[in-house]
């Protein structure tokens, strides 16, 4: 078979993990992946022995010859990998807990990706992935990054700006969820669909569907828009429905996260109402997490449990191990992913990140042009993407200004009062995982 490649992924600890684990065992005829080292922190030890337990056993009853290494040793994983994928959540599902509630204290969205809680995960994450490539320049400098850990788009926005990584490619599960849910509207197979796709992360339009090589777009718009649909929804987003008439006018899919753009006042008071009842998200994520780990602790156990799509990760090892069979293998197939965007979208600096339809080769992704995105939804795509790179920019330099003009130009916040009030809040509460925003301050202190 030729070399036998070696993965190492970051933050190997993750409830995640047996997606991708599946992944690699369904492909190991096509990507020979002789060695999976897991990395993980020391406060994240249990959690991936419990996983690396279960991993093991997974490659054992499938009978392929993966190695299964367990680390806290990142460098040691790193050495000589030929990919590198990254999972992590900085301060874990408590730092989330956070995000989503204190924006909610000043009738704020909080959420993962979007609004504040996006911005501060960014704020956390991308000084841990420039780290990270920091290590590869080292240790593996012809590896490729791919990147799963959120906020995904601003994450690679950062990576292209302030590194010399060109392999670096990030990646979402929202688009294949989305393939998936318009087959099921249509009652088909999902490889007869084919969606033309662009945006960036969590805001990504399907501009044209295809059913067999046929337009069928104004027909799944239809079909979304009828009050007894089922279909293009997520796990971790409330499925509020859209009013007919504005999905007609737009005359493109949109992802299930602009339902925070497009009707904030009912995800809001969604939000607020789960914050009194059941917990945010993270909150009940940290719920489902306990029980997902019990289960893995189950010697008996050699499968990805089913309830594992209750967190949110539905065909994640499906495009994840697509993705990087496509790379190793120059399938030159067709996928969305985060990449440059390199003239792709017409309305977008071609040196940003961008999340379009891509022909994956040996060289990396190959971004398919669409030209400029319709009227009706280039504004907010140029507004998120305006967020992202200075919010990326804040990460990188710690700059109070900078953060705040990002967090004010987000649309989901209404004022740059609000926006002050929330950052100096979030600051203080994140402080142990931002310390480029400290730095200063312990200067002056010291002096």
């Amino acid at each position: 078979m030729g070399k036998r490649l070696k993965m190492a992924t970051i933050g190997g600890g993750s409830s995640y993990t047996p997606e991708l684990v599946e992944g690699l065992i369904k492909r190991y005829h096509e990507l020979p992946v002789g060695e999976l080292w897991l990395v993980d922190i020391p406060e994240g030890k249990e959690k991936l022995e419990i996983v690396g337990a279960l991993a093991k056993r997974m490659v054992e009853k499938a009978g392929v010859p993966i190695e299964i290494h367990l680390t806290l040793d990142r460098r040691r994983a790193l050495e000589g990998a030929d990919f590198v994928t990254t999972q992590f959540r900085v301060g874990g599902l408590e730092a989330r807990a956070k995000d989503e509630r204190i924006p909610l204290q000043y009738g704020v969205i909080g959420q993962e990706t979007n609004g504040p809680g996006g911005l501060f995960k960014g704020l956390r994450t991308i000084p841990v992935i420039l780290d990270i490539i920091r290590d590869m320049e080292e240790l593996c400098p012809d590896a490729w990054l791919i990147n799963f850990t959120n906020p995904a788009g601003m994450v690679t926005e950062a990576v292209l700006r302030y590194t010399k990584q060109e392999k670096v490619v990030g990646l979402c599960n929202v688009p294949i969820g989305m393939r998936m849910g318009v087959a099921k509207l249509l009652g088909v197979d999902a490889d007869r669909v084919h969606i033309d796709f662009a945006g960036l992360n969590h805001m990504v339009f399907g501009l044209h569907v295809y059913l067999d090589g046929v337009r069928v777009t104004e027909k799944v718009i239809d079909l979304l828009a009828h009050p007894d649909r089922s279909g293009v929804t997520m796990k971790n987003i409330v499925d509020l429905g859209w009013e007919p008439d504005f999905l007609k006018g737009l005359k493109v899919l949109p992802c299930p996260y602009h339902r925070y753009y497009y009707q904030t006042d009912k995800m809001l008071a969604e939000e607020l109402e789960a914050a009194k009842t059941k917990g945010t998200r993270a909150e009940v994520v940290q719920q489902l997490e306990k029980e997902l780990f019990e289960l893995y602790k189950d010697p008996n156990l050699a499968i990805k449990p089913p309830q594992l799509e209750q967190r949110g990760g539905a065909y994640y090892s499906d495009a994840a191990c697509s993705l990087i069979s496509s790379i190793y293998n120059d399938k030159r197939d067709i996928q969305p992913v985060n990449t440059r965007n390199n003239g792709a979208i017409a309305s977008i600096p071609s040196e940003s990140a961008v999340e379009v339809n891509c022909v994956i080769t040996k060289d990396g992704p190959k971004p398919i042009a669409v030209g400029d995105l319709p009227v009706a939804v280039r504004g907010l795509v140029q507004q998120i993407k305006s967020f992202e790179r200075v919010a990326a920019e804040a990460a990188v330099t710690g700059d109070y200004q900078t953060a705040l003009v990002a967090m004010t130009i987000n649309p989901l916040v209404p004022s740059d009062t609000i926006a002050k009030q929330i950052l100096d809040e979030m600051l203080e509460a994140h402080k142990e995982h931002l310390p480029q925003f400290f730095k200063q301050a312990k200067t002056v202190a010291g002096n």
